[in-house]
């Protein structure tokens, strides 16, 4: 948008509305003398609003005017929060449980606006039946489904189905709501410990699976 600002002696019309350096309102003047005036100051003259009438002018210094822009718009983006997917790994023999487990972390990691990424790898004669792991996905996507929508649908990859969700518009206001209402500080702790709690399962599991006799 600051780009397309016309300045100084690219403003095309006659007759401008005035703001000083200060802020003040000086009225409406020839562009000539809005010219004139700034350049006397040592500043430049800037259209800041093209399609009033007549347009708007603003006395300031340009350069920065846009490096205090550019600055605003990174610190922005730095403060958005990065979408991350969050693998939670499963087998064919996880009983309900930790099923209930699984689901509970998934649910954290929505709300906390994050994709959930579940994966049932088979191991041995295991892959000759991965309609226990689509049951098991089709029932976590249930269980979830009031705060996340299916963005991949269980999908077989060599001995590996996965199924991917996505935080819901309810989640997405939920992050906006906490965001608001938390300190940077607590939510960064807070998402610390949701992170390590999957992990920690997901090494149990690991240790459990290379125990198993196909």
């Amino acid at each position: 948008m600051r780009d397309r600002l016309r300045i100084n002696n690219r403003i095309r019309a006659r007759d401008v509305r005035l703001i000083d350096e200060s802020g003040s309102q000086l009225g409406i003047i020839t562009l000539r003398e809005a010219l004139t005036m700034a350049e006397e100051r040592g500043l430049d003259l800037v259209e800041v609003a093209p399609n009033a009438v007549p347009p708007v002018c603003r006395i300031m210094d340009y350069g920065r005017f846009r490096y205090e822009q550019t600055k605003k718009e990174r610190e922005a983006r730095k403060n958005q929060k990065q979408i991350e997917i969050k693998e939670v790994r499963l087998k064919p023999k996880t009983d309900d449980h930790d099923l209930d487990v699984k689901s509970k972390s998934a649910r954290k990691f929505l709300l906390a606006g994050d994709k959930v990424k579940f994966t049932v790898r088979f191991r041995g004669r295991e892959i000759f039946h991965p309609d226990i792991g689509m049951a098991m996905l089709e029932q976590l996507a249930e269980e979830l489904r009031d705060i996340s929508t299916i963005e991949q649908r269980p999908l077989m990859e060599g001995r590996s189905l996965s199924l991917l969700l996505a935080p819901s518009g309810k989640a997405r206001q939920a992050v906006a709501r906490a965001e608001r209402t938390v300190p940077a500080r607590t939510d960064a702790g807070t998402r610390g410990d949701e992170t390590a709690e999957p992990g920690q399962n997901d090494d149990e599991d690991d240790g459990d699976a290379e125990n198993e006799n196909p």
